[in-house]
């Protein structure tokens, strides 16, 4: 009877440490979908603000700053909260201004505060925005320092 009452407890202890060793691989891996799919959503909100932005049309000066301001406060407000998501947010972002730069031509008419907005996305709008002159020369400037020497007579 003791032989039968150790072994049905053993049997118990094994079965309910493995059942919890599977609830736990469960569990990651019920974490790891959560990332994924929450990376995924975040590439995707980045894809939808990038044609928002991209068609975005201000009745006014002060409403398009004001706008483009929200819009970093946003981009910093999520880098403080949650890093993976944010990298998901500006990988799909430069993924969305990449695509439009490829078709933006004359009939894209966009204000100078998208092309400032879109440089920090796609370095190609970098010199249509800022262009500034290349240098074509280096300047190199160097000394050499000698010892002085004096010779005296008296």
């Amino acid at each position: 009877m003791k032989v039968i009452k150790s072994l049905v407890s053993i049997l118990t202890l094994v079965i309910t440490t493995s059942l919890t060793a599977q609830e736990t691989e469960a569990t990651t891996e019920v974490a790891s979908e959560t990332t994924i799919s929450k990376q995924d959503y975040y590439a995707q909100r980045a894809a939808q603000d990038a044609k928002f932005e991209q068609e975005f049309k201000a009745s006014s000066h002060d409403e398009e700053k004001t706008f483009w301001e929200e819009q970093e406060a946003y981009e910093k407000d999520l880098k403080k909260r949650d890093k993976k998501a944010y990298r998901a947010y500006m990988k799909g972002k430069k993924a969305a201004y990449a695509e439009h730069y490829e078709n933006c031509n004359n009939h894209c008419h966009h204000s100078e505060h998208y092309y400032h907005h879109a440089s920090f996305y796609y370095y190609r709008y970098d010199s249509y925005y800022y262009n500034q002159p290349r240098r074509s020369t280096i300047g190199i400037s160097t000394r050499v320092s000698t010892p002085r020497i004096s010779v005296g007579l008296f």
